[in-house]
């Protein structure tokens, strides 16, 4: 049960008896997701990593946190289905697209879009919720396919960072689901 009301007018409604069903996976409850302890972090670049919170192996799916702690760059790279991401701080933008995102802001790609994702040099780390459906397509300077990166090689990453900085290889294991 989350803390006791005091003045809510719903602070006497029982919570549901049952609530989950026998062969459910509990949801997946994390503070602090938006930290700046660099141990969380699996580093992309220099500047830029990514913050697993939920994995999803089946439908190569997952959510993270994409910080970068100064100017950043993600190579360029395509996606077949649609990605979700909502802007926590900092600036980022795509180079191919007329705007650039700052704390608040939401973005739906559609699939099918490529794009080169840079982070600009702001007050505070650029840090955005990622929702990725699918793999990333690496793009070549023509936007010729160059490689892949799903959440096969995301899991592999994460877990080479782990091991390193003393969490433990198996610290991502809670958030498959």
């Amino acid at each position: 049960m989350p803390e006791d009301a005091t003045t809510e007018f719903w602070k006497n409604l029982k919570p549901i008896e049952n609530s989950q069903k026998p062969d459910a996976l509990p949801e997946l409850y994390l503070s602090n997701v938006a930290t700046d302890d660099d141990r969380y972090y699996v580093p992309f670049t220099e500047t830029v990593g990514s913050r697993p919170l939920w994995i999803n192996v089946k439908d190569n799916t997952w959510s993270d946190i994409l910080r970068a702690t100064s100017a950043g760059l993600v190579n360029r790279h395509y996606h077949p289905h649609e990605v979700f991401a909502y802007t926590i701080s900092g600036k980022w933008g795509y180079l191919e697209r007329p705007w650039t995102a700052t704390a608040g802001d939401f973005i739906y790609e559609a699939p099918g879009e490529g794009h080169t994702l840079v982070a600009y040099e702001d007050e505070e780390p650029m840090k955005t919720l990622f929702i990725v459906k699918g793999p990333l397509i690496w793009l070549d300077e023509n936007g010729e396919p160059d490689g892949y990166f799903d959440v096969h090689d995301y899991i592999a990453l994460c877990r080479e960072h782990f091991e390193k900085v003393g969490l433990g290889a198996d610290f991502i294991d809670p958030l498959f689901r």
